[in-house]
């Protein structure tokens, strides 16, 4: 049977100020805590709710409650006078407690603002932050206890900030290099930064840590969430901690572990200040945004926020039992984006970030959750819809993780137009053809080439494919090459978590070695890796610190360590391949070649003899459609001409060099002939991957027709020498051209 929990028990009776205040009617929108200069208006959504009283905390923790004294439009609203920046609050819902139906209203427990700006606190996993009685096996039975000296609060803010002439950069998708970090990883152990700030937004705007960034070359920032997440109480526990943050509980709200002033509303300011410092220098700020779930759980889940004010208009939940949640996302809880208010909380929240905090675009964690109407992941959903119709959203880097763990979640190349996605196509393919697994030709000549066969059909160009080897889920770049099994006996689950199946090859020992030929090979492979990823077509991501060597000892699940096993070791930085990757950065930005913005055609340019792209054996000879799909790709040839790019953003005339890749996987030395007429006549090799130094001084040259042997896992760059003195190049730094790769198909 339905509670009626509208009227609080006895012991739970609101905590009244000596001499009232009168609340005004105030205003239903917007939503959240708005401070006008004189007062604050309040205002929560809830359907179900039969009164709601806002809770108000003071300096000494004391409570002071109000009821809210209007709905409009299913929100609950009302203004006080003299409330201002830094006050802590909260809310208390009372409505149905009818679990079998989805409604879990319970005003014991106290709620966070689901529109917070800032939030103070953690959340201390007494058994009363829980909105059910302890050993109601299901949940059903409504919990008296007051949740309020367990839970986070809710701060007001100001929210003036001086941007100056702060602007969006909104640079091109061909021209972008993405950079996942972590925002206390990266400096936590940086010694250039003042101890102070390190691990901090603050320590990531330090002109050490953005003189870093800039000198390698990349161009955006993806941080992995900052949103106001939840430790989970399992790995509090085992002595660890939610490093990764994939447990949102605050949409609007900055991680208050990340501010170097603390999470009393300063946090709001010092993230403004990072992307404002960020930007300075050129750089894009992209979030790592969790709307998929939040951090309340399953039915037998914390109450924090959006359970208590009105479960069954935000979450997914089972049309069979209404107590029970539909669960994508392997967490417990799905956000309903079918239910109106659910999609305008996500909606609000992507416009309040990109508005007034100036972020340039969004990695959607498990995003194909998001596109689930009523089972199935649909194209046409609600969510695409709005996102592609919204004339500030619709401007910046949508950026899909394009799967999640329902029945037919994994969604790579399903996306619409107007978004990115992680393609984690590449990833597998790239990763088995450098431990030189049978693969045919085909799969890795088209993820090369910006996956064609995923992206073209669809009105998309090759950025719509974000490229990646590694990334914050799984190992490292330098743990790939040296472990073949996950060791995530740190995670305290006897190394059952993380994925099993990691692609992953130890080159003859797992871990480190003191064997200098492995140690070699390793380095080389790593180069290999970096190589690929850098010149191949599309939006290449790089997972921070690959390029310096960091390692997780094996651990490729690092969700909860909030330790040295997940932080950047400065001190320990592989410097050489620092340089590498800053050099081959800096290579696809000089050669627009290595960056098209459309597809290659595959047939002679301008009624020219050379085609925009050939594939080659060792011999020389161009591959044949048996060749495509019955030969192993361990060992080719690339050719890209530089010809007759497309246009610049101006109009003007765009020509590159003209190169030719050649691939060795196979385990052994094999010998290649250099391509002769109509692609070249003599060439000269500007990358050797299995060189220590992989950029030569003075590189080696050949004729077309002349052998090269090149040692087993290993990558070569030439560049096609002209025979007479060219017109000058334009290098379309900024901006640069079309026909681009498909590859077979």
């Amino acid at each position: 049977m339905p509670t009626d929990l509208s009227e609080p028990a006895s012991e739970r009776q609101p905590v009244r100020s000596p001499a009232p205040v009168r609340i005004w009617r105030g205003e239903p929108s917007p939503l959240g805590a708005h401070w006008d200069g004189i007062g604050t208006n309040f205002s929560v959504f809830s359907e179900v709710a039969t009164r709601v009283e806002l809770c108000l905390f003071g300096a000494d923790g004391s409570e002071e409650r109000f009821d809210l004294p209007e709905q409009t439009a299913l929100c609950w609203h009302g203004y006080l006078p003299g409330i201002g920046p830094g006050q802590r609050y909260g809310f208390r819902v009372h409505g149905p407690w009818d679990p079998a139906n989805g409604h879990r209203c319970n005003p014991a427990k106290l709620l966070l603002d689901p529109y917070a700006r800032a939030i103070a606190g953690d959340v201390r996993w007494d058994p009363a932050v829980f909105p059910y009685a302890p050993g109601s096996p299901q949940g059903d039975e409504a919990s008296a206890d007051d949740s309020g000296p367990f839970v986070p609060r809710s701060i007001v803010i100001d929210p003036q900030f001086d941007w100056g002439d702060d602007r969006p950069i909104r640079r091109p998708l061909d021209e972008t290099v993405i950079y996942e970090a972590h925002v206390k990883g990266f400096s936590v152990l940086c010694a250039d930064i003042p101890e102070a700030i390190r691990g901090t937004y603050a320590g990531l705007a330090h002109p050490a840590a953005i003189g870093y960034l800039t000198r390698l070359g990349i161009t955006a920032v993806e941080l992995l969430p900052v949103h106001q997440f939840v430790h989970d109480s399992h790995l509090l526990e085992r002595g660890l901690r939610n490093y990764w943050g994939y447990n949102s509980i605050g949409f609007f709200a900055p991680h208050g572990d990340y501010s170097s002033g603390g999470d009393g509303g300063g946090q709001v300011i010092e993230f403004k200040q990072m992307v404002k410092a960020l930007h300075a220098a050129g750089l894009e700020v992209i979030l790592d945004v969790v709307y998929n779930h939040t951090g309340e759980g399953n039915h037998l889940g914390p109450m924090l926020s959006l359970k208590g004010f009105d479960n069954a208009a935000y979450y997914r939940t089972r049309e069979d039992d209404r107590r029970l949640y539909l669960d994508y996302t392997g967490t417990g809880n799905s956000l309903s984006m079918r239910q109106p208010q659910a999609l305008q909380l996500v909606m609000d929240s992507l416009r309040y970030w990109t508005s007034e905090m100036h972020v340039d675009g969004f990695r959607f964690d498990l995003a194909a959750t998001l596109a689930r109407e009523l089972y199935d992941v649909d194209r046409l959903s609600a969510f695409f819809d709005i996102i592609h119709q919204d004339p500030l959203l619709n401007r910046v880097k949508l950026i899909a993780e394009p799967w999640d763990l329902g029945m037919g979640g994994y969604q790579v190349g399903n996306f619409p137009v107007l978004w990115c996605e992680w393609n984690g196509k590449y990833r597998d393919t790239v990763r088995d053809y450098w431990r030189s697994q049978e693969r045919t030709l085909g799969e890795f000549a088209a993820r090369l080439t910006g996956s064609s066969d995923l992206y073209q059909d669809d009105g998309r160009k090759p950025y719509a494919s974000v490229n990646f080897i590694t990334a914050h889920d799984g190992f490292t770049l330098n743990d790939l090459v040296s472990y073949s099994d996950k060791h995530n006996q740190a995670n305290g689950e006897e190394s059952r978590d993380g994925e099993s199946h990691n692609r992953s090859w130890n080159l003859g020992v797992e871990g480190p070695t003191d064997d200098p030929t492995i140690n070699r090979l390793r380095a080389r492979q790593k180069r290999n890796f970096l190589a690929t990823l850098l010149l191949s077509q599309g939006v290449p991501m790089l997972l921070g610190g690959d390029e310096s060597g960091r390692t997780q000892q094996g651990n490729n699940n690092a969700y909860g360590q909030d330790n040295e096993i997940s932080w950047f070791d400065w001190s320990g930085a592989d410097t050489g391949l620092e340089e590498f990757t800053r050099r081959v950065i800096a290579f696809r930005r000089d050669h627009p070649v290595f960056r098209r913005r459309g597809w290659f055609k595959e047939h002679a340019i301008h009624c020219d003899a050379v085609r925009d792209i050939a594939w080659l054996k060792p011999d020389a000879g161009e591959m044949t459609d048996e060749d495509w799909t019955g030969w192993p790709a361990k060992s080719f040839m690339l050719f890209l001409s530089g010809d007759h790019l497309a246009p610049d953003a101006k109009g003007r005339a765009v020509q590159d060099d003209s190169f030719c890749l050649v691939f060795n996987a196979h385990l052994e030395q094999v010998t290649f002939t250099m391509p002769g007429a109509p692609w070249g006549s003599r060439w000269a090799a500007v990358i050797e991957t299995a060189r220590d130094d992989a950029f030569p001084e003075h590189p080696l040259e050949l004729d077309g027709g002349a052998s090269l042997e090149r040692p087993r896992l290993s990558l070569v760059v030439l560049r096609r020498i002209a025979p007479t003195s060219p017109s000058p190049i334009r290098r379309a730094v900024v901006t640069p051209p079309p026909t681009v790769p498909s590859g077979p198909r």
